[in-house]
């Protein structure tokens, strides 16, 4: 079989399975980074070209991005070729990573550096319903109830669907947007020349205000995913509800922010101050 009938039958075979876009482009790059560097035909290639190519490439790697890689070489061989060259090769543990997080003032600072109208429109949005950036362009104007002031995420990660609560501070903004926008016979929320915006055009507004603002930390959009998630966690919303918000299918996946609540850190009095 040739390289790229493979790739071929691993892309049909991730869509019949409703895998997402990014796992699709995942599994590919990995297979076929893979297949070039054994430099030999697919059904010779084994656990040792596995092995020889980790150790070249992937020694400085994050556990995840390692972890990916051999579910993607498991699952294309398994299933195309009937083989699982990947057998034995031990997975190395996932990290525990604390996300990095924004203050309530940086947050402020962010969100009043960026001028245009849209723009701080979708990054305010983001913040404050803790979307993730594939789930804010996917958004459709049906899928906003003003009335209810709720948003509901259509087949979001893990193909879920979730419901999300509307700010009250965006309620008119928003549904003045959402008119525009059916008035133009635009079905997403936010659209640009294509009808749906790319998750590279979000990325470059939130790099180009977290500058602007001066905030020194790493700044991406999937960050006011986690200031979010703490920032309720400070303001005493419980960690379940958090879950559900966040459409974390474990609970084990939302508790890392318990590890990240500065302001709640300072709450607590040292037993010295309590001697007295």
């Amino acid at each position: 079989m040739q390289k790229e009938e493979f790739l071929k039958k691993i892309e049909t075979e991730l869509k019949i399975s409703k895998n997402s876009n990014h796992t699709i482009r995942n599994y590919l790059r990995a297979n076929r980074e893979l297949i070039n560097s054994a430099g030999k035909p697919l059904e010779e290639i084994n656990q040792d070209d596995v092995k020889s190519f980790m150790a070249e490439k992937l020694t400085e790697s994050s556990s995840t991005t390692i972890i990916v890689f051999l579910s993607a070489i498991k699952y294309s061989f398994s299933n195309i070729l009937k083989k699982d060259i990947t057998l034995g090769i031990k997975r190395p543990k996932k990290e525990k990573r604390i996300p990095n997080v924004l203050s309530k003032e940086e947050v402020k600072s962010l969100l009043k550096s960026i001028t245009n109208q849209k723009s701080k429109l979708m990054i305010t949005l983001l913040y404050s319903a803790g979307l993730r950036v594939s789930e804010l362009i996917s958004l459709k104007v049906e899928n906003l109830n003003f009335k209810e002031k709720v948003g509901y995420v259509k087949q979001g990660k893990g193909r879920k669907d979730r419901m999300f609560n509307l700010p009250e501070n965006l309620l008119e903004i928003l549904k003045s947007y959402a008119d525009s926008q059916k008035e133009k016979n635009m079905g997403y929320l936010f659209s640009g020349r294509n009808p749906k915006l790319s998750a590279r055009n979000i990325q470059k507004i939130v790099a180009r205000a977290s500058k602007k603002a001066g905030i020194e930390k790493e700044v991406h959009p999937h960050t006011l995913r986690h200031s979010f998630a703490t920032h309720l966690l400070e303001n005493g919303v419980d960690i379940r509800m958090i879950q559900e918000l966040l459409g974390h299918n474990d609970l084990s996946t939302t508790q890392i922010y318990t590890h990240v609540s500065n302001e709640q850190i300072k709450k607590v009095k040292s037993p010295l101050d309590t001697l007295e």
